[in-house]
């Protein structure tokens, strides 16, 4: 089978004779980086709709899966059967409605509140103690902010609809204004703009929508429409240094029609 090929292929670029130099200096932190970058490249194809690139996406990281638990057999702590047989276990203890025959409506939101009550419950039981145990550090700010609204939100820490995150976005940004204009030192101004951003993350939770892909999106409009201002100056033979504020709001503007 392919992923026994993949084991296989795995198995001998770690063999210490005839194996490959780069992967045998390898260990757990040192392939962290390139396991996160796979990871976004998988997301990266699935916004750019590309089902080809997708597939070798995948592929990529799953050999990044196979790579962490060569690196934990050839310590005698768990091998890649290892890994399947947990994930196994786990989707299947936290899915009872569909393997244990638990009755209960099976919609999605419904199924929110039981999924995060089995989740506190395997906390608990491995000793992680407190409703934002092992939210992992390493995950994307926007990402762990979420996660840590939600965690505590399912602890009953939350507001009642989305008017209360609403609201306290124009309390920070009057927290954050206040610092800048005071003289507040650049900490103090660093943790009011996080805390107006931590703000903007509780809102979009509550609206359901995913503060990161969001980002991404507004990431791409602005590129675009930055390029699209770049075309159009070079139309009027004006650089952008060249150009005046008035100009660059007009410039702005169209290139926002064009890419809306």
């Amino acid at each position: 089978m392919p992923v026994e090929q993949l084991l296989r292929i795995m198995a001998r670029l770690r063999d210490p004779h005839g194996g490959c130099p780069w992967d045998r200096a390898q260990d757990f932190r040192s392939v962290a980086p390139h396991t996160l970058e796979e990871a976004y490249e998988v997301v990266d194809a699935i916004e750019r709709g590309d089902i080809g690139a997708l597939r070798d996406e995948l592929g990529d990281l799953l050999f990044q899966v196979v790579f962490h638990a060569r690196l934990a057999e050839e310590q005698g702590a768990f091998d890649f059967a290892a890994v399947t047989a947990a994930i196994c276990d786990k989707l299947e203890r936290r899915h009872p409605h569909v393997f244990a025959g638990a009755p209960g409506d099976r919609a999605t939101g419904s199924q929110r509140p039981d999924w995060e009550r089995l989740k506190a419950a395997e906390r608990a039981a491995s000793g992680q103690a407190g409703a934002l145990a092992a939210v992992p550090l390493a995950l994307p700010a926007l990402t762990r902010a979420r996660k840590l609204g939600r965690r505590a939100a399912a602890a009953g820490f939350d507001w009642p609809d989305a008017s209360g995150p609403r609201a306290r976005i124009d309390e920070e940004l009057a927290e954050f204004d206040q610092a800048r204009t005071s003289g507040a030192g650049r900490a103090r101004v660093e943790a009011e703009l996080g805390d107006l951003l931590f703000s903007v993350v509780n809102l979009a939770r509550h609206l359901d929508l995913d503060p990161e892909t969001a980002l991404r999106g507004a990431n791409a409009r602005f590129a675009a429409r930055f390029v699209c201002v770049e075309h159009l100056l070079a139309a009027r033979g004006c650089s952008m240094a060249g150009a005046g504020p008035e100009l660059l709001d007009e410039l702005w503007a169209e290139a926002k029609r064009r890419n809306p």
